[in-house]
């Protein structure tokens, strides 16, 4: 019997290698998803020949140029692929004019993959699993649901809802922050101008005064001095901070603690809680409905919330319900839920219809949500103008102040 090698990811979302024993690489595949692993890559034998290396190079050289397919892209795949299904056109067939419709490469090369899997043997779910930058693990377990139970061109309806809700949640964001981040920015070019320039100018007259200057003056002085003979050593440390600060949210205990702490932040916090809550509850809901059981619906849904801390209570509340504890108890212990949501949860779980109360758990924070960013510039603004007029006090204090004295002097003089 040949030998497979395989890359592939457990249940839990972990990386994992390995090789068996197996008829075909279809016959491997179907082994490793009953072992609850998602195959990413299969090859016969153990191929690493010095041609497959440099095969290799030059695939991922060709990658970092390759148009890649968009978020939009895969959103209008699901929305068409169900409208082609669910007229009664073959997938194949749908697959293959789909692939001539996209003028982005990366799809149509995507879709060109899907349907050569397809067409050696593999199913839906598995093919898409080659794919793992594409489709995300919820994804592909909500397919391969919809294979098992003959309802697929439904799953592939409630993804596209699903994602054209993340959509609009990551927009929204998106508009709330404009106006902060563009008057952040300006602000902290104000302040470079104001001490490459300005001060420096008025230092030359102040050094004229030949006289005592205030403490605010000395201040400002000093500060400017430091910037303008420092700003390479400042710009290095600058960058140095920002790689650092990236690699260390690249680590498993540095995202832990960073998605932690996000959700303490003033203001934005409670917005980040509430859109990563909604996901949590749409896409379980959404799983359940489908059919997925319980704990690997919370195993994919875990997957799915973007936010480390989060996705390690869900993963808690996972163990416990393994364990056959109600769900309910399980959210009480996360202490990640409001109390309504609580007594919603238990009212669901009590009358059987835990996914229709999800649902409403979704609806009620995605208008919160919304509600929030609405007003996030109502809230930011008092934040800002405060901010900016501390720092006309400072500048005005320092630079005007010597000035008056000066003035007062002459006067009695």
């Amino acid at each position: 019997m040949p030998q497979f090698s395989y890359q592939g990811r457990n249940s839990a979302g972990e990386a994992v290698t390995g090789a068996l024993e197996a008829d075909s690489d279809f016959s491997a595949a179907k082994k490793l998803m009953a072992q609850g692993v998602t195959p990413l890559e299969i090859k016969q034998g153990a191929a690493s020949s010095t041609k497959g290396k440099a095969d290799g190079s030059a695939g991922k050289l060709t990658g970092l140029f390759e148009e890649k397919p968009q978020h939009e892209d895969v959103l209008l795949f699901f929305r068409q692929i169900y409208s082609l299904l669910k007229a009664g056109v073959p997938i194949m067939r749908a697959l293959s004019g789909l692939q001539e419709s996209y003028k982005n490469k990366g799809m149509k090369n995507l879709l060109r993959d899907l349907r050569e899997s397809l067409d050696s043997g593999r199913d839906f779910s598995t093919s898409m699993a080659r794919h793992p930058k594409v489709f995300n693990n919820f994804a592909i377990n909500m397919v391969r649901v919809g294979e098992m139970t003959g309802r697929l061109e439904e799953i592939f309806l409630r993804l596209f809802h699903h994602m054209e809700f993340e959509r609009f949640i990551r927009e929204q964001v998106k508009s709330a922050l404009r106006y902060p981040c563009f008057v952040i920015i300006a602000m902290a070019i104000a302040i470079v101008v104001v001490n490459i320039f300005v001060i420096p100018a008025f230092s030359k007259v102040f050094d004229s005064f030949d006289a005592d200057l205030p403490v605010v003056t000395r201040m400002l002085l000093n500060f400017s001095n430091f910037t303008r003979d420092n700003w390479h050593y400042l710009l290095a440390g600058l960058m140095m901070l920002i790689m650092g600060f990236r690699t260390w949210i690249k680590t498993t205990k540095g995202r832990y603690d960073w998605d932690h702490l996000k959700l303490k932040i003033p203001i934005a916090g409670k917005i980040i809680t509430k859109a990563t809550l909604s996901r949590f509850a749409r896409s379980f809901a959404l799983a359940s409905k489908s059919g997925v059981p319980i704990i690997q619906a919370l195993s994919n849904v875990a997957q799915t919330v973007d936010n480390a801390f989060i996705s390690d209570k869900i993963t808690r509340m996972r163990d416990g319900v393994e364990r056959g504890e109600s769900v309910l108890r399980n959210a009480i212990a996360s202490g990640i839920f409001t109390p309504m949501v609580i007594q919603m949860i238990a009212v669901g779980e009590e009358a059987g219809s835990l996914d229709d109360m999800l649902q409403d758990v979704a609806d009620m924070y995605q208008r919160e949500v919304e509600y929030e960013l609405k007003t996030l510039s109502q809230q930011i603004e008092p934040i800002l103008i405060v901010f900016l007029g501390v720092l006309v006090l400072i500048l005005a204090l320092g630079i005007f102040l010597p000035m008056w004295d000066l003035g007062r002097a002459a006067k009695g003089g």
